[in-house]
């Protein structure tokens, strides 16, 4: 089973600050194919230049692809951005897109400590 990892989640991973994330989140983690939206790639690199976080996007999923096989999802982006034109509780892109991204490939879950996204997303893992 695939399951979709938020941008918080991947940080935690990359970071190997596990205590961040909860028995649920981990379980998830274990037993399923973990992937990503192209939009995690780009929030991550946002946040590289901003100075927030040490290494690129770039440099996170290729350390993450090698320690736990993570991947980014292949969908085109126009069916991505075809299900986030059904995402109305939010007006923020990155989260929009990256639940949109889910939720077309079949209503993945999606791993994340976003209140609002565990909230507003049926199949959201914390």
């Amino acid at each position: 089973m695939i399951s979709y990892l938020d941008t918080n989640v991947l940080i935690f991973l990359h970071l190997a600050n596990l205590a961040r994330l909860t028995k649920r989140a981990m379980e998830e983690l274990e037993s399923a194919d973990l992937v990503i939206s192209p939009m995690v790639v780009l929030e991550l690199e946002m946040l590289y230049e901003k100075g927030t976080i040490r290494y690129s996007g770039a440099q996170i999923l290729s350390d993450l692809n090698q320690r736990i096989a993570v991947s980014v999802c292949q969908l085109p982006m126009s069916v991505i951005v075809n299900s986030a034109l059904q995402v109305k509780w939010t007006r923020e892109p990155g989260d929009r897109l990256i639940v949109a991204n889910a939720i077309a490939n079949n209503e993945a879950p999606l791993v994340t400590s976003d209140r609002r996204i565990q909230e507003q997303y049926r199949n959201a893992i914390w």
